[in-house]
């Protein structure tokens, strides 16, 4: 997949979503689908991604970006967990089957760790409304986890129970909130301009997710406790990307302002929505490149 040469990596990004396993991890809130690509004998890289979408849907633009690409997949081995029902081909779950709830949605990516070996096995949680968070990298002992927007509250709800840092049919309306909730004016486009490429993939991908399956995972981050006081304790590194044309601007600013400055940055991509791995992934190199080293990215300010 990648071809170390000096000082650069040559990747065939193009192979980046055909390369990858396919694993069903059972957990105690049903089964799961992990992607993994890359070495499992390198750092791990967990993603979790927004309602309705999936790895390739939410991570897609990030992992094509050729210079992001050499950084993740010379790095790290990814593991892309699915929420229920979102994976590639799903089929509609049952509707008799219970509803999980945002720490079962938690637990289950505590499950997927256990399952691959990425950490001390946990369990016993005690939890203690934040809206979602937009995209979201925590470095947890050997772990680095990135969500976008509910897949971000999941992994800060996750990082808040586990301790780890410590220790280691969709209709046209629903289409287009969605669409929306992830990406600026500027791509969704108008009257007189025409929706952007990026914009019509994703369209074309909310027509084929199951209804019902969204309704879960809706239902679920609907339910979600407020973990502002978790934050506060907080002591893994976090690194928060917003786009200043996201709807979730604010949510952004609520979480930056309740992490210890310490320990967190907050990076603001101008002109652009929530999803930035999609609309602006070379926005994220230089302060993942920052936080995968190491070294604490403090300025907070608009690229």
């Amino acid at each position: 997949m990648a071809e170390l040469s000096g000082d650069s990596v040559r990747l065939d990004v193009e192979t980046i979503y055909l390369g990858g396993k396919e694993h069903t991890v059972v957990t105690g809130s049903g089964s799961v689908s992990v992607i993994v690509y890359g070495d499992p004998d390198k750092p791990a890289l967990v993603t979790y991604p927004d309602l309705a979408l999936n790895h390739m849907s939410c991570f897609q633009g990030l992992f094509f970006c050729p210079e992001a690409a050499a950084l993740l997949l010379h790095n790290f081995c990814v593991y892309h967990i699915s929420p229920p029902g979102h994976e590639l081909g799903a089929g509609a779950i049952c509707a008799d089957d219970p509803l999980p709830s945002v720490d079962d949605l938690a637990n289950q990516v505590v499950e997927v760790l256990n399952y691959f070996r990425l950490g001390a096995t946990i369990s016993d949680f005690h939890l203690k409304s934040l809206p979602d968070i937009v995209i979201t990298l925590f470095r947890l002992g050997a772990v680095l986890c990135m969500g976008v927007m509910a897949g971000a509250y999941i992994l800060s709800l996750f990082a808040v129970m586990s301790n780890l840092l410590y220790y280691y049919g969709m209709c046209g309306l629903l289409k287009d909130c969605l669409l929306y909730r992830y990406f600026s004016k500027e791509v969704r486009g108008s009257a007189e301009v025409p929706e952007s490429d990026i914009v019509q993939a994703c369209r074309r991908l909310l027509d084929e997710r199951q209804s019902i399956n969204v309704l879960r995972f809706l239902k679920a981050i609907d339910r979600r406790p407020d973990i502002t006081d978790g934050l506060k304790t907080l002591r893994c590194r976090t690194l928060i990307f917003v786009g200043d044309d996201s709807p979730f601007h604010s949510e952004a600013l609520h979480m930056a302002a309740n992490l210890d400055r310490r320990y967190s940055a907050l990076v603001e991509v101008q002109a652009y929505g929530s999803m930035v791995t999609e609309e602006q992934p070379h926005a994220m190199l230089v302060p993942m490149e920052y936080f995968s080293w190491g070294t604490v990215y403090t300025p907070t300010e608009s690229v």
